[in-house]
């Protein structure tokens, strides 16, 4: 066999798909799964977001267009940022993309030399870690501690910092905790980056998913409004039910969204046209089916969260954001991967290990709660049989 590049060997691309593998494997066989493993929202996408796309492609808009994205959907999200964080940035700090996951490479290639550092959230989503490492930088991990609700602690990022430190990641609602981090931490890790001269790439994801009973958002942005060193992170497929849809939106220093403009154009050329249509009527239109599904994950949270810990040896806080529940099973004698895996085989219950998120929550299991209101009591149920098959009650 011929050798790959160095880098190649690097990829270590995303362990939930690993887990996939299984749960379907268990499906070919005739075992019933009940899912709560990947984060992929079970409504569809809005029908008005739907047929503008549709009206798109009959109308020809299918041709190549501007590598940093349509004028009018830059536009779109400057105006929803006002209306969200208070500053407008200008088109030239905006840059459209092909989901979200890109900007995290994007912004790491274009920021971070070969053995330099990034400041990342472990546990943190998985593909910081798989881009930090192909691009040949150094993972320094943060531990978000239970005892700190999982935020990322200012203090803790201080005594991280080294000379090599490039960028700091951030992800308030988080992947997989489901914590926000408070105002006055994110103040101040801003206070330290930009005394250093250090970028921040904020991953706000899942900002339009803060329930009303969690802290208010705040976003670094608000501080330096992406002119100096605060990258923001945003896109469609949570909120919006678009995960297949593929598009993202950057905002950050005109020069380094130059430069991701640039990369973007030599690996993806533009994004398509009419998805970027699609994306417009997400801002702009009806918001009415947006807001229900909200609403319901908020329900169903409770409901998750409830459930899990009436589990005893089980312990979950209330997520303040997301679609994520994070629960402790370190009270049953197993660690996180032991409790997917039975969960899986002896409950039918598909869901992640906290070990598929870094190094620092090997007793936690994450639980996606994009399945019926049913569902949920039932995989509680299922889960909890399956503990007193095994003498645990």
């Amino acid at each position: 066999m011929i050798k790959l590049s160095d880098a190649a060997y690097e990829i270590d691309g995303q362990p939930m798909f690993k887990v996939l593998d299984k749960v379907q494997k268990l499906e070919r066989e005739g075992k019933k799964i009940l899912h709560f493993e990947l984060g992929e929202p079970d409504f569809d996408t809005p029908d008005n977001i739907i047929n503008v796309c549709v009206d798109a492609l009959k109308s020809g808009d299918t041709h190549y267009t501007n590598s940093m994205g349509l004028f009018e959907l830059r536009e779109a999200v400057a105006e929803t940022t006002f209306k969200s964080r208070g500053f407008k940035p200008n088109i030239d700090q905006i840059l459209i993309t092909p989901g979200a996951n890109a900007i995290i490479y994007f912004a790491i290639r274009c920021l971070v030399n070969m053995d330099e550092e990034v400041i990342v959230p472990d546990p943190g989503f998985p593909t910081y870690f798989s881009a930090i490492k192909f691009c040949g930088a150094k993972a320094v991990r943060v531990a978000l501690k239970e005892e700190n609700q999982h935020q990322l602690m200012a203090d803790d990022v201080r005594q991280l910092i080294t000379d090599k430190t490039r960028l700091v990641i951030i992800n308030s609602p988080s992947n997989p905790t489901g914590a926000m981090t408070e105002q006055k931490e994110i103040e101040e890790i801003y206070k330290i980056c930009s005394d250093k001269g250090i970028f921040i790439l904020s991953d706000e994801i899942y900002s339009r998913l803060v329930f009303k009973d969690s802290s208010e958002f705040f976003s670094p942005s608000m501080l330096d409004f992406c002119k100096s060193n605060v990258i923001v992170l945003n896109g469609f497929s949570k909120a919006f039910a678009m995960t297949g849809w593929r598009i993202g939106a950057a905002i950050g220093p005109e020069h380094l969204i130059g430069k991701m403009g640039l990369l973007l154009q030599t690996v993806n050329s533009c994004v398509s046209p009419f998805i970027q249509r699609a994306a417009i009527e997400a801002i702009n239109g009806d918001q009415s089916d947006v807001q229900t599904m909200k609403e319901e994950y908020s329900e169903r949270r409770k409901i998750l969260v409830s459930g899990l810990n009436s589990i005893e040896g089980v312990r979950c806080a209330m997520p303040k954001g997301s679609i994520y529940a994070f629960a402790s099973v370190s009270g049953l004698g197993m660690t996180g991967e032991e409790f997917s895996d039975f969960a899986l085989e002896q409950a039918g219950v598909a869901l992640l290990p906290g070990s598929s998120f870094g190094h620092y929550a090997d007793n936690f299991v994450r639980i996606c709660y994009v399945n019926s209101i049913s569902n949920i009591n039932l995989a509680i149920e299922k889960i909890k049989e399956a503990l007193k098959n095994r003498g645990i009650k």
